[in-house]
């Protein structure tokens, strides 16, 4: 396809018959017109391919730049998710933990009591009072 196009290019560049009759060209300047079209001609192609190639880049840094926002947006909900599952198990052993405490002050309330009872059993035991 490409050698086509080059044929095509040389056939176009060959000098017509006005051009051959004024003699004003000579054989040098027509060789070096014919290698400049050709290599505009390889350019025009160079920039096409350089062309798809930027247009590749460009995709290719959309897509990266895309998978860029979704992970930093799945991240962000772990990191969420991660951040208030911790809060939760922390709210959960605070609650544990005073639950406790306030076990530990009843059954130390309930001891002082007890403690106070026989105290008090105790000093009667020890000192009795004779009414009669």
């Amino acid at each position: 396809m490409e050698s086509e196009g080059i044929e095509s290019n040389r056939k176009r560049m060959k000098p017509d018959s006005r051009e051959e009759g004024d003699g004003a060209v000579s054989d040098s300047e027509m060789a070096q017109r014919e290698e400049f079209e050709m290599n505009v001609a390889g350019s025009e192609e160079v920039e096409l391919s350089i062309s798809q190639i930027l247009g590749k880049i460009d995709r290719f840094t959309e897509m990266i730049s895309e998978l860029l926002d979704s992970g930093k947006a799945v991240f962000k909900k772990i990191s969420d998710d991660y951040e208030e599952r911790l809060i939760m198990i922390h709210k959960e052993q605070m609650e544990k933990w005073q639950e406790e405490i306030r076990e530990l002050r009843a059954i130390d309330a309930s001891n002082e009591e007890a403690s106070a009872v026989l105290h008090n059993a105790t000093y009667l035991l020890q000192n009795p009072h004779v009414d009669s």
